[in-house]
């Protein structure tokens, strides 16, 4: 079984979107470089970003996201971000009507269940759980082991928090990684078990 990796662009102040769920510069740094981070030609970043960036995305086999991201959306039109395999819905609710039933995702009601479904899809490769409320319930639940964030310099003041409505103290290691990209530091942090 791969490893669970909780992930997001990040403001300094810890917010993954604002008040009106809108990223506003949280994604720049994707465009802020000249190094081809996929085949779309639209994602650029710096050489340090790529080198961080892209082996992660390779390893991922599934990404857990909670209803909300998949609404806001719109499903990514049935494919999955990014290239991954894999897209597993935490949600009380079934798939939209009219929902292409051949589209990689899976609607799974609760985050145990979700990470077991994400975890059965993605075999030996890492799931990413989406930072932000489903992200926190994950956390709270005990089953990530490890941290990413891009930090991006901005303060938004409030928003939608980057470990969602997390009432708990919950201890990380050291930062293992630390790395400067463009408009980006990327940080990644193990769980302390």
């Amino acid at each position: 079984m791969g490893k669970v990796v909780m992930y997001s662009s990040v403001s300094v102040d810890g917010f993954v979107a604002d008040d009106n769920d809108q990223p506003g510069p949280l994604f720049d740094w994707l465009t802020s470089g000249d190094v081809p981070l996929d085949e779309s030609g639209v994602l650029k970043v710096s050489r340090t970003s790529y080198d961080y960036t892209r082996p992660y995305w390779d390893q991922i086999g599934a990404t857990l996201v909670g209803r909300h991201v998949f609404d806001m959306t719109d499903g990514w039109d049935g494919k999955p971000p990014g290239g991954i395999d894999h897209v597993v819905v935490v949600t009380h609710r079934p798939a939209p009507e009219g929902w292409d039933p051949e589209a990689p995702f899976h609607f799974v009601d609760g985050v145990e269940a979700a990470m077991a479904k994400a975890q059965e899809l993605a075999g030996d490769r890492t799931v990413e759980v989406a930072a932000g409320d489903v992200g926190g319930q994950v956390l709270a639940a005990g089953l990530v082991d490890e941290v990413r964030m891009d930090v991006v310099p901005v303060v938004f003041g409030s928003g939608k928090r980057y470990f969602g409505s997390v009432h708990a103290q919950h201890l990380l290691e050291d930062p293992d990684v630390v790395m400067q990209g463009n408009r980006v530091l990327h940080v990644r942090y193990q769980v302390r078990r």
